[in-house]
């Protein structure tokens, strides 16, 4: 086992939980598409792609609670920041001796 392996291994808590029948269905098919190395891995797996999920959820509610929350003035001065970035942005990605 290569020293990444175990130092993972070494971090995790090993838990027992009972799951409905079509769940350790799911784990199982999981481990088979994923190629994971066993059932704990996959649902690792898929426990870290619905935490992701979740904090993601969460920014887009951040971001859109701060937007809904901002004045008009705010919007305006928003976009105007956004429109310099993106002119700069779109300068620097073309390639050397190419003029807009």
């Amino acid at each position: 086992m290569n020293s990444m392996t175990m130092q993972a291994t070494a971090r995790k808590i090993k838990r027992s939980f009972t799951l409905a029948p079509e769940c350790v269905a799911f784990v199982a098919d999981t481990r088979q598409r994923r190629q994971a190395g066993s059932d704990s891995e996959a649902l690792d797996l898929l426990l870290r792609e619905a935490m992701l999920e979740v904090k993601r959820q969460e920014l887009e509610a951040g971001i859109t609670a701060y937007y809904d929350s901002i004045t008009d003035e705010e919007m305006a001065e928003e976009r105007e920041w956004a429109e310099m970035a993106g002119s700069s942005l779109l300068l620097s990605a073309e390639p050397a001796g190419v003029e807009l």
